[in-house]
């Protein structure tokens, strides 16, 4: 790992524990009374059995023992109120980070979210961060306490005797060395696995997602096939994880192990030459016993690390992945019908592709309202998209409002733009966060206005809880989840509409009401439809067709219609409405 990638990562981690201090402070106060305690303890115990050995009186010893009993219920409330800070600042802390995570993963670029599925998108927002939650919450604590606490040991061990001492500091020295030299080795077998698992779920998200067409097709005993081959590929690299860390786990083992043996034979050796009482002898035993406490919590808190560090290196790529579109300053464009102007616009989706537009020109003025025509692959849905900005062109410029796409701030021209697809995403949520896309400032009489017109007033009054009806998105027709999206973007009073094939999967019955909801909502603003059904020219004022990303023929409906001998008069005669699909 490079020093710039472990500055990189400290500043990570001091990013999310800073604003978490007091609570940390907080838990390495309880932190030290635990280990104070773990020290002291034996201590009692010691002067129980060399009182009891001198014939101390039954008084004393009870109250030594209730002394005992006292400490450990204390011990016990500690504990508690460490797991609880503990779980506490792992919540806050890891919460923040998917949060922030997500947030990011929200303003990346349409181009990121085509190459990864959902699946592996969730792994990496939840699933790695998971694997910090131990990491945040103890692993600087439990590691600086336990070596505080190997520390006191070895210095009590040393004050009984300096053989003892010596000894188990020998012995102490190798665990660690074992521990440590081993972290790089795991560590990078563990992130293999972490990758794995991406994969996986990546893997399992895009099926279920496609569950139909996998049925409807014949090919459920191909994917089942292709999850064996995944499993075939994680089992290896768990399997090599484990075996890191039980190769660690034991060598850690037989080291302490040899430790306590000779521990044990120091102090029976020391007690025969009277050296030492036989309280002592226990004493050496127990903290023997002890020592093998912050031996195995730095082992486990390593192991932990190597997971906190794979899943670190993880999130670090994920927010060094920057948009590529820049948003804009702001261009301050008067509210009202935006103009829209391609100038020699030439767009491939990647580098090494033929361009879906190719010296593209055209202008469409403000509160005019265009229909896109083409076979697919012609270009219609990447106009949509570049309007969008959910790509910039690689060459030429697109105005809007007579600015520069990429001078708007994208909240800004989003928020002025209205989209309607063909596939509508619903949530599981209310009728009113359907429509207001969770967003509290619009008012119940507009979204039941909105309904109303665009032909869902009847459909709102059979809801049981009318607005507050949660809605079950596959209990929807494909018309009135189209109309639903119509109002939606109503609601919106955007100053350029883009439908995307909005009618192409209705019956000829719901068309005429979704072509009545579009005429209202296309009232007073600029317009590009990419047509399916040649029904919805009646709507458009002008008419483009493309073919492989070049301008066909484009110019007044009017005009077009009556002249015979165009493009768009062909298509009608022909009917070829099926062929005209994006």
């Amino acid at each position: 790992m490079s020093e710039l990638s472990v500055r990189v990562q400290g500043r990570l981690l001091l990013r999310y524990l800073l604003p978490e201090r007091a609570m940390l402070a907080l838990l390495s106060l309880v932190i030290a009374v635990l280990l104070l305690i773990q020290l002291l303890s034996p201590q009692i115990v010691q002067r129980f059995i060399d009182m009891a050995d001198h014939k101390a009186p039954l008084s004393v010893l009870l109250v030594m023992a209730g002394g005992y009993c006292a400490i450990g219920v204390i011990n016990q409330g500690v504990a508690v109120v460490e797991a609880f800070l503990a779980q506490s600042l792992a919540w806050s802390v890891t919460n923040r980070v998917r949060l922030d995570l997500l947030r990011h993963c929200l303003r990346l670029d349409r181009s990121f979210h085509a190459g990864r599925t959902p699946g592996e998108l969730i792994e990496r927002v939840d699933g790695d961060v998971s694997n910090l939650a131990n990491f945040f919450s103890r692993f600087v604590i439990y590691v600086v306490g336990n070596a505080l606490l190997l520390a006191g040991v070895l210095i009590m061990l040393f004050r009984v005797d300096w053989r003892v001492g010596v000894t188990m500091t020998v012995f102490a020295g190798v665990a660690l060395l074992v521990l440590f030299g081993a972290r790089n080795w795991a560590g990078k077998r563990w992130a293999a696995v972490r990758q794995a698992y991406a994969e996986l779920y990546g893997f399992i998200g895009e099926r279920l997602a496609a569950l139909e067409d996998l049925k409807a097709n014949g090919a459920v005993d191909f994917t089942l096939t292709q999850l064996r081959h995944i499993f075939a590929r994680l089992l290896p690299r768990e399997m090599k994880s484990g075996e890191a860390w039980a190769i660690t786990d034991n060598v850690s083992y037989g080291t302490f192990l040899a430790g306590t043996a000779m521990s044990l034979l120091w102090a029976g050796y020391l007690y025969q030459r009277h050296s030492i009482s036989l309280g002592v002898a226990y004493l050496i035993f127990q903290y023997n016993d002890l020592l093998r406490q912050p031996l195995d919590q730095i082992r486990n808190q390593l192991q932990d690390l190597q997971r906190a560090v794979a899943g670190l290196m993880r999130i670090q790529a994920l927010f060094a992945i920057q948009p590529e579109i820049v948003d804009g300053g702001g261009c301050g464009a008067p509210r009202g019908a935006l103009s829209l102007e391609f100038d020699h616009v030439t767009f491939a989706y990647g580098n090494d592709e033929e361009p879906i537009l190719d010296d593209f020109s055209l202008v469409i003025p403000a509160g005019r309202k265009l229909a896109v025509l083409g076979h697919t692959g012609s270009g219609k849905t990447t106009l949509a998209r570049l309007i969008v900005r959910f790509h910039d062109p690689q060459q030429g410029t697109i105005f809007a409002g007579g600015h520069d796409l990429r001078s708007w701030r994208l909240v800004d021209l989003r928020r002025r733009l209205g989209v309607v697809t063909q596939d509508v995403q619903l949530f599981r949520a209310s009728v009113r966060d359907n429509l207001t896309l969770f967003d509290p400032s619009l008012h119940d009489a507009d979204l039941v206005a909105a309904l109303e017109q665009c032909g869902l007033g009847n459909w709102l009054n059979t809801l049981p809880q009318g607005l507050d009806t949660v809605l079950q998105p596959q209990g929807l027709s494909a018309g009135e989840a189209q109309l639903l999206a119509f109002a939606r973007v109503l609601l919106r009073d955007p100053d350029l509409v883009i439908l995307d094939e909005a009618s192409s999967r209705v019956d000829p019955a719901t068309e005429r009401q979704i072509h009545a909801a579009m005429e209202r909502l296309l009232a007073g603003c600029t317009a590009i439809v990419i047509a399916h059904r040649l029904s919805t020219l009646d709507l458009v004022d002008d008419v483009l067709i493309l073919a492989q990303g070049r301008i066909v023929e484009h110019g007044a409906r009017s005009e077009l219609l009556a002249d015979a001998s165009s493009e768009l008069s062909h298509l009608l005669r022909l009917g070829l409405e099926m062929d005209l699909i994006a």
